[in-house]
């Protein structure tokens, strides 16, 4: 294939799923990374599409949501190893909190079969995923369902996280970065994010190296209210010690 047209199915791509990350490009189109990293300067110059950590997003769509499905598809091996990371922070017992995202999800498929917990998630794939495990006590919160998102905002939801104190609340973001924050697109989304950092006593983000430097419109926290940052091995070193200087421990697998 020739980058031309290797730059326009790239673009497609973009244009599809909301971003590009050139791992997953270098591997569907059998070239090095640097390579792809080419395709996307051509097309950055050319204003089809904007530069981002780790990939791209097409242009003029700074504050595009990816829907689910797009998001499942992303980044799978790194959000498995993250997920299966944070099983180390579940309580043996107690209560959880779990956000809508789909590393989060994967954590919830992922739970073993020998443990207590009350599960709380305004997140209907996740709840769907631990509707049968028999150890847990499962709680839907409900509210206004975004259909991007599968997930439940605005007065129910956040009536009812304002209303418990969790041991662990595992979080879900669109972007983090030192100076910006977290982020999401979303201002309902974020209202419900940043109520339930104040019902848990331990706040553990479970986030890909694709987001960090990202940043959206609704911001809902700082690092420097995160525990723990559970990401994969592209969060650079750099970066690590920055985040770390916030006082946030990262954990990168």
């Amino acid at each position: 294939m020739y980058a031309p047209e290797r730059q326009q199915a790239i673009l497609r791509t973009a244009e599809e799923q909301g971003r590009v990350d050139v791992l997953s490009l270098a591997a569907e189109f059998d070239v090095t990374a640097e390579t792809v990293r080419r395709d996307l300067k051509a097309l950055d110059r050319a204003g089809l599409v904007r530069r981002v950590h780790g990939g791209a997003i097409p242009a003029g769509r700074i504050g595009f949501e990816p829907d689910l499905a797009a998001r499942e598809s992303a980044a799978t091996e790194e959000k498995e190893r993250i997920a299966q990371a944070a099983l180390a922070q579940l309580p043996r017992e107690g209560s959880v909190v779990l956000d809508a995202g789909s590393t989060t999800a994967r954590l919830a498929s992922d739970m073993p079969a020998d443990i207590s917990l009350t599960v709380l998630t305004h997140a209907l794939p996740t709840a769907a995923r631990l509707a049968d495990h028999a150890g847990i006590e499962l709680h839907i919160v409900g509210g206004r369902v975004r259909h991007r998102t599968r997930a439940a905002v605005d007065a129910w939801a956040l009536r009812t996280y304002g209303e418990i104190k969790a041991d662990v609340l595992f979080l879900a973001t669109n972007g983090f970065s030192v100076d910006g924050g977290l982020t999401t697109p979303d201002l309902a989304e974020a209202a419900v994010k940043r109520t339930m950092m104040a019902a848990a006593r331990h706040v553990v983000l479970l986030a890909d190296s694709t987001k960090a430097g990202e940043e959206y419109f609704a911001r809902f926290g700082d690092l420097s209210q995160v525990d723990l940052l559970i990401t994969d091995t592209g969060l650079s070193p750099d970066e690590t010690r920055a985040i770390e200087d916030q006082g946030t421990r990262v954990q990168r697998v």
